[in-house]
């Protein structure tokens, strides 16, 4: 039964490893991966010496991070929000209604997104403008674009995160709010001393298990929603990838920033894992 599985991932996922090779040659499509001369490492100097890499690095990173803070805080808060309402049927809709930008793609969103968020005809503009705030191009400017890529992504997946933390609640034991209760305890301590410790393990373990994404800032909805206006605040590695290999067939440098990136990646992922076994004891298999 295993045997069509491994050959798929044998196909797919290992068999363009071969293709990586092209990250050390002088990669010509006439000549092929066997026919291309090897230059070494010159691909990778020639990597650090581009004019902005420096800045789609720190882009990649912030905006990683950012959205890494934003899905954990988001999901714990409403969470906690959720598990405080009686009324069952209230609590099943609002769930609903939060989780059902996980299933959109971006394609869809985006152009949701393009069209709210419009300096000139965007609800958002054409609310901020009835208070006497000037239209603000969220999606033009340099200071805002980052900004509405973490709060957008949040958005779109905090409700599928919410489930997760939701079914944790469920674990602690309601005697300890009973207890809490007579020893005069409010909402709020109960909060503090019994709900987050009992959701600890939880958040300890998604949060080092997110360390592996911390280069991944989100190539689809970025290439999307970014323009040239705002490639210094929004030109992440993916997306450079993307314009160099595609856009302007440079096979080798970007097979070089991809192999570059995959290389971090799987050393933060290692290091993801050892820190989910220590403290979370959590175990792949």
């Amino acid at each position: 039964m295993l045997i069509p599985g491994i050959i798929v991932v044998l196909i797919y996922h290992y068999g363009p490893m071969v293709g990586l090779s092209m990250a050390f040659q002088d990669y010509t499509p006439t000549k092929g991966m066997f026919g291309s001369d090897w230059v070494g490492l010159e691909n990778f100097v020639y990597i650090f010496h581009l004019p902005d890499i420096w800045q789609v690095i720190w882009n990649t990173f912030f905006i990683a991070i950012m959205k890494i803070i934003a899905g954990l805080v988001a999901p714990i808060i409403t969470a906690l929000l959720l598990n405080e309402i009686g009324k069952q049927f209230f609590k099943r809709t609002v769930q609903t209604f939060i989780y059902l930008p996980h299933f959109l793609s971006w394609v869809i969103l985006g152009g949701i997104l393009i069209d709210i968020l419009s300096p000139g005809e965007g609800i958002i503009n054409r609310l901020l403008g009835t208070f006497g705030v000037e239209p603000i191009y969220f999606l033009g400017s340099n200071d805002w674009f980052p900004f509405t890529m973490v709060i957008s992504d949040t958005w779109k997946e905090f409700g599928y995160s919410t489930i997760v933390y939701l079914a944790a609640l469920t674990s602690i034991n309601p005697n300890l709010y009973e207890a809490a209760a007579i020893d005069g305890a409010g909402h709020w301590k109960m909060t503090w001393h019994i709900t987050l410790p009992g959701m600890r393990m939880i958040i300890v373990l998604l949060a080092t298990l997110s360390i592996g994404n911390i280069l991944n800032a989100g190539f689809e909805q970025i290439l999307i929603l970014y323009s040239p206006q705002v490639y210094h605040s929004g030109d992440i590695i993916d997306t450079v990838v993307y314009r160099m290999g595609l856009l302007e067939a440079q096979y080798s440098i970007s097979t070089a920033v991809g192999l570059l990136k995959s290389s971090v990646s799987l050393i933060l992922i290692s290091v993801s894992y050892w820190v989910a076994y220590r403290f979370a004891n959590y175990r792949i298999f």
